[in-house]
């Protein structure tokens, strides 16, 4: 019998998520090359890209999630344009791309040593799925599945198919994964991943690779970490897999309980948690609700033992605009737990 065979049979332990209970709430940015769910290529160079996470001021921006209140923050590795926020030569090792979409600067890593004093919680997003607007990519990761992935990427049709669990291109991506856990480690509490919008197809299976080894891979670097798998905007809020910590709670407006989906500290035994906008979409607009409104929605999730993330834009040197961490500290003065 394989280690991987042992390790798939022993009983998974999901992480302990009191942490995010009592943190109440949080903030997510998309620090992006584009704006997110672009559905176009990103009009921006590999230099360009590196100029722009190199101008990130993390200092000023610790300081602003420091001061608004935040429990712990979301932020964007990168998305669908291929630029990351972070080195990865796994990713280059595969992609074989010069000079890579991958930044110089690791943004992510010093961010994480940056909170880590504070006692801020950070939290890494980043897709399940290879940035479907970077061609060469998805051809190099085998992220090219022979049925319909327009949630994906558009209308991109491979000549080469994979196989239907896109069995090399799960295990490539666990492998970048794994590179950044283990560098990062116990300074990333945990992961965000977005785009599980094909469990059947690619996850619900008991022969790896699936849900246990894509956590596996994600808490590599720290074993508490929390993982949540994005199945998409669904309501009710759902636990999507038995293999997460907590729910990825995707909201464009705010969800309520029904007769049928009742709000409570566990939903399916993940850690209950909703994930919303202040502006007018993900990371872009202005304010679309009042502050007594915003307070008392994470209140009233609060008051389920639930957890929520706020998201708002954030400019390309890393400030969050002046209106928007105006709100934040009202959500702060009015929701965080006292010190």
């Amino acid at each position: 019998m394989t280690n991987e065979t042992t390790k798939q049979q022993t009983p998974w332990k999901r992480a302990n998520t009191d942490w995010m209970r009592d943190a109440r709430w949080g903030v997510m940015v998309h620090f992006l090359s584009d704006p997110p769910s672009f559905q176009h290529p990103a009009d921006v160079t590999a230099d360009e890209w590196n100029k722009r996470v190199e101008g990130f001021d993390l200092p000023r921006f610790v300081r602003q999630i420091q001061d608004v209140g935040a429990g712990y923050l979301i932020f964007t590795l990168g998305q669908s344009s291929g630029f990351f926020c972070s080195p990865n030569a796994t990713y280059d090792g595969i992609v074989g791309e010069n000079p890579s979409r991958l930044s110089r600067r690791d943004l992510m890593g010093e961010l994480a040593e940056a909170l880590a004093p504070t006692g801020i919680r950070l939290i890494a997003y980043l897709p399940a799925h290879a940035p479907g607007f970077h061609p060469r990519a998805v051809e190099a990761l085998r992220c090219t599945p022979p049925w319909d992935a327009s949630l994906w990427h558009g209308s991109y049709v491979s000549a080469q198919p994979a196989d239907e669990r896109l069995s090399d291109f799960q295990r490539n991506w666990e492998s970048v994964i794994r590179e950044w856990s283990l560098r990062w480690g116990r300074n990333v509490h945990g992961w965000w991943i977005d785009g599980c919008y094909y469990p059947d197809q690619m996850y619900r299976h008991t022969g790896t690779p699936n849900f246990r080894s894509f956590a596996d891979a994600l808490k590599t670097g720290n074993p508490e970490s929390v993982v949540a798998f994005n199945p998409g905007v669904l309501v009710p809020i759902i636990s999507h897999t038995e293999f997460e910590d907590y729910t990825a709670g995707e909201a464009n407006v705010l969800v309520t309980p029904n007769k049928f989906h009742g709000f409570q500290r566990f939903i399916d035994g993940a850690q209950f948690h909703v994930l919303s906008f202040l502006g007018d979409f993900w990371c872009v607009g202005e304010p679309r609700y009042p502050d007594h409104l915003v307070v008392e929605y994470t209140r009233y999730i609060n008051g389920f033992d639930g957890a929520v993330t706020w998201d708002v834009p954030i400019l390309p040197d890393g400030r969050i605009p002046d209106v928007f961490s105006r709100q934040l500290s009202v959500i702060g003065r009015s929701c965080s737990p006292a010190k």
